[in-house]
């Protein structure tokens, strides 16, 4: 599935050149001249770095192949982090 520029929205978990995305801030931006645009605020969900992307008509985003599970904290050794499913 596709989202629009339409279907955007805060919290709203999108990919882009194979990298998912939460949208962190969403601004629809209707100027006086022109055509409506989205200004957005991305957080990567793979290494947490954040872009601004601006969305125009017909512009798409895909929708990424995440699944949401909860996990148990155990510990964590030398760095690492151990969770129990």
């Amino acid at each position: 599935m596709a989202y629009s520029m339409s279907d955007l929205k805060k919290h709203l978990k999108i990919e882009l050149d194979g990298i998912p995305y939460n949208i962190v801030e969403y601004q629809h931006v209707k100027p006086g001249k022109g055509a409506a645009f989205v200004r957005t605020k991305l957080k990567s969900l793979i290494d947490g770095r954040v872009i601004e992307k601006t969305f125009h008509a017909g512009d798409k985003a895909d929708e990424p192949n995440l699944e949401r599970r909860k996990f148990q904290y155990s510990y964590n050794e030398d760095g690492m982090y151990y969770f129990m499913d």
